[in-house]
């Protein structure tokens, strides 16, 4: 694509968003929702709070919960099931609780995922 197709196309887009933005601020909505967070935000200086501190008051158990990744009073994840999966052709056995397994991808990339799934001896908790 030339420099100057891309520019056009750049420049076609610029005026596609210009027209978009002036619908927008033509709407009530969009109106109404800034006047309460200028206000919000005037009523937060007066009082001298933080965004962090509205977001506490207002939901007091949002910063005590446990942050993403961490394991709370359930104990954590559910332990996956132990699959046992034995080569009809060579008779090897493989016993996995995901698919990130060494041996297992390789016979899924030579015998294909279906045939590999149907070679599941037993499901264990």
């Amino acid at each position: 694509m030339s420099l100057l197709s891309d520019y056009v196309k750049k420049e076609q887009l610029l005026k596609q968003l210009e027209e978009e933005l002036k619908r927008m601020e033509g709407d009530q909505r969009l109106k109404a929702e800034i006047e309460f967070k200028e206000k919000l935000e005037a009523l937060m200086a007066e009082y001298g709070k933080t965004t962090r501190d509205v977001i506490e008051l207002l939901n007091p158990k949002a910063d005590s919960a446990p942050a993403a990744g961490q394991t709370g009073s359930t104990g954590g994840r559910r332990k996956r099931k132990l699959k046992i999966y034995k080569n009809p052709k060579t008779g090897d056995v493989v016993e996995t609780r995901g698919g990130n397994h060494k041996t297992l991808k390789a016979w899924k990339d030579e015998h294909g995922s279906d045939t590999v799934e149907s070679w599941v001896v037993r499901t264990e908790d």
